[in-house]
């Protein structure tokens, strides 16, 4: 599992983070506090708490991580 934080802060933001997930082949889960939803689902996504940075978590390889993280760089946190 590869994770890493992204800080969405607008409805654009989350529907560019949606459509980069769904490119990715592997299971793509966000996790806001206790709460973990299914990154390739927009209505998942906005169920959740997006005032703070969330935790994303790609199941699959670092490679796989990495390049979902490469394609979402402009909402990852620092």
């Amino acid at each position: 599992m590869y994770t890493f934080e992204a800080a969405l802060s607008s409805i654009d933001d989350v529907k560019q983070f949606v459509d980069a997930a769904n490119r990715c082949p592997c299971e793509v889960d966000v996790r806001a506090g206790r709460y973990v939803v299914n990154g390739k689902s927009i209505l998942g996504m906005f169920s959740i708490d997006l005032a703070k940075p969330v935790q994303v978590e790609v199941h699959g390889t670092q490679e796989e991580g990495e390049a979902l993280k490469e394609l979402i760089a402009r909402f990852t946190a620092q």
